[in-house]
């Protein structure tokens, strides 16, 4: 068995299936693990969910920022727009099952004690351990009585700064933001979320939140994250965070690639659009 790892697949039903026969991906043995964003801006998000649904156990899935726009929408408190192109996922009789299907999973999740999966990364505040337990508290939420509740207050941009003193709703918030809509940070900590560029065009008083070092993490995890097209997946050889750090989103709902990581050879594969 062998357990791999997609980066956004956005609806991209044909990329995703090019990219698993390209691995030779065996779906009664291996195990497919997404870093989020399932659906959302490419053309069939109803046959990817259709797809990974029907895998069973070999598949598992973090939730991403588009995942949770569409759950925020099913509940009534968004809407999606006509270049998200989800009309045929969200007109499909099966759309509850696909929504509670979403419900369950979370914002991060490990397949292995040093194997660490969100969208957007992690926190150079937090262990791995910590963005674990603010997931599950997130979760908790979305099974509950009243998910509504909680997309009703889970847009925003504040508090962009990690505290214990935090109420439960601001960690809460904070945690959807950290685990699904990072990419720069500054000095103080300090999420920012205007900024979408590659590094190299970014103001120079933000950084990449993986140049940022975590003293909470070692030499021997590996983060996997997607939520950053333009990087392209290349995340520079040195930088300050001491775990291994593979992007995995690079880009093929705009015409790249989609990638896909096996964990235990450290191989990473790809596919054109």
């Amino acid at each position: 068995m062998k357990n791999y790892v997609v980066g956004d697949i956005q609806g991209c039903y044909k990329g995703l299936k090019s990219l698993l026969k390209s691995a030779k991906f065996r779906p009664d043995k291996d195990k497919l693990w997404a870093v989020g964003d399932l659906i959302a801006r490419g053309p069939d998000s109803l046959s990817t969910m259709e797809f990974v649904k029907d895998m069973g156990t070999h598949f598992d899935t973090v939730l991403g920022n588009h995942d949770l726009h569409l759950l925020a929408a099913a509940h009534g408190v968004s809407k999606v727009k006509p270049q998200d192109k989800l009309s045929a996922l969200m007109k499909s009789k099966k759309f509850d099952t696909y929504v509670d299907f979403l419900l369950e999973k979370p914002l991060a999740i490990q397949p292995d004690k040093h194997v660490f999966i969100a969208h957007a990364g992690l926190y150079p505040g937090w262990s791995m351990k910590r963005a674990i337990k603010m997931s599950k508290k997130v979760q908790k939420q979305l099974q509950g009585k009243n998910p509504t509740a909680f997309f009703e207050r889970m847009y925003g941009n504040y508090p962009n700064i990690w505290s214990k003193d935090l109420s439960n709703e601001e960690k809460q918030k904070f945690s959807v933001n950290a685990l699904t809509r990072m990419r720069y940070i500054d000095s103080s900590l300090a999420l920012e979320f205007a900024t979408k560029t590659h590094p190299r065009n970014a103001p120079t008083h933000l950084s990449p939140w993986f140049n940022i070092h975590n003293p909470k993490t070692s030499i021997h995890d590996t983060i996997l994250f997607g939520h950053w097209a333009s990087l392209l997946g290349q995340v520079p050889k040195k930088i300050a965070s001491p775990a291994k750090v593979i992007a995995l989103d690079t880009g093929y709902v705009w015409g790249n690639k989609m990638t896909l990581y096996c964990i235990e050879t450290q191989e990473t594969i790809s596919v054109s659009a």
